[in-house]
């Protein structure tokens, strides 16, 4: 294949869209994490059911684990796969973050950093003792030891990825990360995220070299780009219409991009209520310039725009009716990857 590809698994077809995938030469498969399911166990599934994908969590949400368990459940699916686990990381939402786990959503970047260091300390077997502002381990006043993983190693080191929007979020994903998990990526807003990531690498003095750039972009395949568009629209709704407007980062940014008036009355639809209102509402324009619609050849050329612009690795969301539909996606994608120069 001539160009890195990585696939969003759906629980209820994890395991044979992975096996699918790795057959056509896929590099990465990723389970995200939300309201229909956990992403430890769709990976611990796929990972026995798979012997050369990679996996990675996209993304474990920061406010549902302790940095301890994360470190735990990250080395355990690192051994189940042999090696093949990639961690997954973000802060959520506001709405996520105190609604689902009562997190209070404030100072997520320093939250981040302090997450990530825990973690790392933890996978690299060390005895973990940390004082932060939002991490005591343990607090001051226990005469509890602090943690230590005894889980046992299969390899060095394990990328972590992050999640990240902001220009702010993105610099720490550079200083701190292996990798960027994107979404509702243009190939435009690719560069640009690129941007604010060599500057984050250059503070921690280091440059893009291995640095894994993972736009996701739903795909789905029609002669007709329009009915292409009506297949993924009600992803588009669930992700608009997510809990209070002014704090939905996915309205942010598709107002940054001349769409708030349009996502304003998704939200607003969707709160009321009206998911099939919600769906119409979704701005055509919006949908395709964040995904690959249409026949292979119109996908091949939209690869193409994304590698110019920074992209390492496309991973996409197979969008059918039927999981047997899901699979001939995957199929259609590899085909217009394979017509893409590397």
């Amino acid at each position: 294949m001539a160009i890195r590809l990585g696939v969003n698994l759906n629980y209820r077809s994890a395991v044979p869209v992975a096996q699918e995938a790795e057959r056509l030469g896929f590099d990465l498969a990723l389970a995200p994490e939300g309201y229909r399911s956990d992403a430890a166990t769709v990976l611990g599934t796929v990972a026995l059911r798979t012997r050369r994908i990679d996996l990675a969590s996209g993304v474990f949400q920061i406010p549902a684990r302790t940095p301890a368990l994360t470190a735990l459940t990250a080395a355990t699916l690192d051994s189940l796969s042999g090696g093949r686990f990639r961690l997954g990381l973000g802060v959520s939402n506001p709405d996520i973050s105190e609604g689902w786990y009562g997190t209070p959503f404030h100072r997520p970047l320093t939250r981040t950093r302090e997450y990530v260091e825990i973690v790392r300390r933890a996978l690299s077997r060390e005895q973990v003792a940390y004082d932060g502002e939002h991490f005591q381990l343990p607090p001051g006043d226990s005469s509890a030891p602090p943690f230590r993983l005894l889980t046992e190693p299969v390899r060095p080191r394990m990328p972590i990825y992050l999640a990240a929007v902001g220009p702010r979020n993105l610099q720490l994903a550079g200083e701190i990360a292996d990798g960027w998990l994107g979404v509702f990526c243009t190939p435009e807003s690719v560069a640009r995220a690129v941007g604010h990531v060599r500057a984050g690498r250059a503070r921690a003095g280091r440059d893009l070299d291995g640095f894994e750039v993972l736009p996701g972009l739903p795909v789905s395949v029609h002669d007709d780009p329009d009915r292409a568009v009506d297949a993924v629209r009600g992803y588009f709704a669930h992700f608009l219409g997510m809990g209070e407007f002014s704090r939905n980062f996915y309205a942010g940014l598709a107002g940054r991009m001349g769409f708030g008036q349009e996502a304003a009355a998704v939200n607003e639809r969707y709160a009321a209520g009206d998911l099939k209102g919600a769906q119409a509402a979704v701005p055509t324009g919006f949908v395709d310039q964040v995904s690959l619609l249409g026949p292979v050849t119109r996908i091949a050329d939209r690869m193409r725009d994304y590698l110019k612009n920074g992209a390492t690795t496309l991973v996409v969301s197979p969008f059918a009716a039927t999981a047997d539909g899901q699979l001939e996606t995957l199929q259609a994608v590899a085909s217009a990857a394979e017509s893409v120069e590397p």
